[in-house]
């Protein structure tokens, strides 16, 4: 389903929420960024990253980074919660971010554009922080976008979103009241962890051939090897720590 077309209100309230986010990224979070030149700088390709973070800051401060760095769109696929949060939901539709499309963005693809996706949805930001760094399963639907239209897959890890919106309980009646699946218990304002964002090399699709069966196993494979991947560029990073706020 398209979002609705963004207003001038929504062009106001991108333009400050972004200045935000560069002081965050920046001045705050201090995020280091390694491995952009991984992504091309025309044409297609699908970014797979993790999703962390009680309040899933990372996509946010993510989509910010590479729209200023690499100074193209990248349009990212969003829970449709996102369009329920008015400051967040002006610049989702500002920058043409999509919620309830089962090709995930497969159109952008085939017009030459970036697409993001975070396949653990919110499984990702919704598990206790005594979990954290432990990426959930990946829904494989990114997998069969990528088949579809034989775009790389970049593989991206991000390390600091933990710490810095811990998720250390849920409150239920909350979580009812405004219709959320869960209302989690954090901090009030963001911790200044320190993030590391790492953009890993492509992972090429298997062309979609042979039988249904075929299909889906190449499909599982795809899916599987992505997530291995970007566990594995997540611990790496984890590893590298003195702490998480040095």
């Amino acid at each position: 389903m398209e979002e609705p077309n963004p207003t001038p209100f929504d062009r106001i309230t991108s333009e400050v929420l972004s200045s935000v986010l560069d002081w965050l990224a920046d001045d705050y979070l201090r995020v280091e960024v390694s491995g952009l030149d991984n992504i091309p700088e025309c044409g297609p390709a699908l970014l797979i990253a993790n999703h962390s973070g009680a309040w899933g800051l990372d996509g946010f401060v993510l989509h910010n980074l590479l729209h200023r760095e690499l100074r193209r769109p990248v349009y990212f696929h969003a829970s449709s919660i996102v369009f329920r949060l008015p400051p967040m939901a002006a610049y989702a539709r500002q920058h043409g971010a999509f919620a309830d499309d089962p090709t995930l963005g497969s159109e952008r693809l085939a017009d030459g554009h970036l697409v993001g996706v975070f396949p653990e949805g919110l499984n990702g930001v919704g598990k206790p922080f005594s979990q954290r760094y432990r990426l959930r399963p990946f829904s494989p639907g990114f997998a069969v976008t990528a088949m579809q239209t034989q775009v790389p897959v970049i593989p991206v890890s991000i390390v600091g979103a933990e710490e810095t919106y811990p998720k250390l309980g849920s409150i239920t009646s909350l979580a009812r009241r405004f219709d959320l699946p869960y209302f989690p218990v954090t901090t009030l304002l963001p911790l200044p962890a320190k993030w590391r964002i790492t953009v890993g090399e492509p992972v090429s699709a298997p062309a979609p051939d042979g039988f249904f069966a075929e299909r889906s196993a190449a499909t599982r494979q795809l899916c599987d090897e992505v997530w291995f991947t970007v566990q594995g560029m997540v611990d790496r990073d984890v590893r590298r720590r003195t702490t998480a706020f040095w």
